[in-house]
């Protein structure tokens, strides 16, 4: 019988994360002009808004969970790409970043304290907290780019498969792309 490790959910959650966005960015990319940047009835007013407020929040988040102090200064520019290539090539080295903190992460780590920059403030969490809240968030605006696609000329990818062993069938051509293997996913 396997072991408990209470720390293989939120490193599984962070693959997750990395790869809804990969397969996310990989469907925007199909786009034709002028869909990214269209006008869309969601939370943000486009899929190019939302994706950005995803990445500036990640960079936001991140940065905190590594120790930074970056803080506020990671949305001084609401949209700071244009264009999906370059969002997705940020989003991808932002997603990396988590990745390897949750791969480092200890049952002590998940429970110390994350000092958050806020405007005139710190805020203190347990970094299981933050990175819950995190991963909620993600999941939460991808959700709406997915229900945004829907009304483009391109499919909405699936999102929701990768937790269970059974999904690797359906995910291992964007795991090898990743660089990833079902060893490193499962264990």
């Amino acid at each position: 019988m396997p072991t408990f490790d209470p720390c293989r959910t939120t490193r599984k959650l962070a693959y997750n994360n990395a790869l809804a966005n990969y397969r996310l960015h990989e469907a925007c990319s199909r786009l034709k002009p002028g869909e990214f940047e269209a006008a869309r009835a969601s939370f943000f007013p486009s899929i190019k808004a939302t994706l950005n407020h995803i990445l500036t929040v990640d960079w936001f988040y991140v940065d905190a969970l590594e120790g930074g102090t970056l803080g506020p200064a990671a949305w001084d520019v609401e949209e700071p790409f244009d264009d999906i290539a370059a969002l997705a090539a940020e989003q991808a080295k932002v997603d990396r970043r988590l990745v390897a903190l949750c791969e480092a992460a200890t049952p002590e780590k998940l429970a110390s304290t994350t000092e958050i920059h806020r405007a005139g403030r710190i805020q203190r969490e347990r970094m299981e907290d933050v990175l819950n809240h995190l991963f909620q968030h993600q999941t939460h605006h991808r959700g709406q780019i997915h229900a945004m696609l829907a009304g483009t000329s391109v499919h909405p990818p699936q999102l929701d498969e990768f937790i269970v062993a059974d999904d690797g069938r359906f995910r291992s051509g964007d795991i090898a792309a990743l660089g990833w293997s079902e060893e490193q996913l499962m264990r």
